[in-house]
């Protein structure tokens, strides 16, 4: 039989990349940047397997443009750059690559709320630029973590799994969720729950989990920011429009909120001029699933995915 074509839109993890050197005619362009719009185009036309990132939009003329396509093989969990719908539409199997990132993305949500409530990037400008005169009573003072309130916006498997560091510091846990958990669960995670509206107020730290939809896009925004403590600090691991960006800059600068630690950004990756500029916010170039062992595990998945749609079998994280 001969080898699939397939159309990467950037390098994989080394692991990866002989595999799909060795069992697939591989289709590419600079893979140390994302191929432009007619790139793209291009490079769909007579291949059998797309195996994409977040950063790249499959829409409906790209599919089409993809005559032999049998399979969107996306290196990301989400999968908000493809239009599902069409790809079911044309008979296209969609993959993502869930499972492997939870604990990688709760220790970065953990980090982001220790940085951002500790001040250890202001602290580190301080050192590094020569400044720091010795130990003052009040200097760089944060926010005490343990014994806090954090509330939880979504409770799928990365807030649990943050739910359970935040656990282990002693703090009151509180979540929305579209659907509430069951009680016994609740119970075993140290969870208590609220309505959406009754969230904010309580919470010295609010953390985002929500993927990305129509209905969650802007989710969190003026509104919510009214509600929440002046010391509040808002986390974010999901994706960057799910919080209104602009709201988040004016909570920001009218001192609504406290801070801010941020992974994600509404139009990636350009950061908004303001974000940049604040000390009290500590920015992450989208580094939830930055581990070796992660990455690794995602590409295999994702070369599993988009090998066994070219072959014409059910992938193995098949979506549609």
């Amino acid at each position: 039989m001969d080898k699939p074509r397939i159309f990467l839109t950037r390098r994989l993890p080394e692991q990866s990349m002989k595999r799909l050197q060795q069992q697939a005619d591989l289709v590419h362009v600079d893979l140390d940047r994302d191929p432009t719009r007619q790139e793209l185009l291009d490079g769909v036309r007579d291949v059998d397997g797309l195996l994409c990132l977040l950063t790249n939009k499959v829409d409906a003329a790209l599919l089409d443009a993809g005559s032999r396509l049998k399979v969107v093989s996306n290196y990301a969990v989400g999968f908000n750059n493809i239009d599902v719908p069409a790809a079911t539409e044309r008979n296209i199997a969609v993959t993502n690559t869930p499972g492997v990132l939870t604990d990688c993305t709760a220790d970065m949500a953990w980090a982001l709320l220790m940085a951002a409530a500790r001040r250890v990037v202001e602290g580190d400008h301080l050192v590094r630029g020569g400044q720091w005169t010795g130990w003052e009573p009040l200097q760089l003072l944060g926010q005490e973590v343990s014994g806090a309130t954090i509330g939880f916006v979504g409770m799928g498997r990365i807030a649990k799994a943050t739910a359970k560091r935040a656990a282990a510091f002693e703090m009151r846990l509180l979540y929305w969720n579209r659907t509430r958990l069951a009680v016994d669960e609740e119970k075993q995670l140290g969870l208590e729950y609220r309505e959406f509206d009754d969230l904010f107020a309580d919470c010295d730290f609010v953390s985002i989990h929500v993927a990305l939809t129509e209905a969650t896009t802007h989710l969190v925004g003026a509104k919510q920011f009214e509600q929440m403590k002046e010391s509040a600090i808002l986390i974010n691991t999901a994706r960057g429009p799910v919080v209104d960006e602009r709201a988040l800059v004016r909570a920001l600068q009218q001192q609504q909120i406290g801070g801010a630690g941020l992974d994600v950004f509404e139009h990636e990756p350009t950061v908004a001029d303001e974000l940049r500029s604040m000390a009290q916010v500590v920015l992450a170039p989208h580094l939830g699933s930055a581990t070796i062992a992660t990455r690794e595990k995602m590409g295999s998945i994702a070369v599993d995915n988009c090998l066994a749609g070219c072959r014409g079998d059910d992938p193995p994280q098949r979506i549609n």
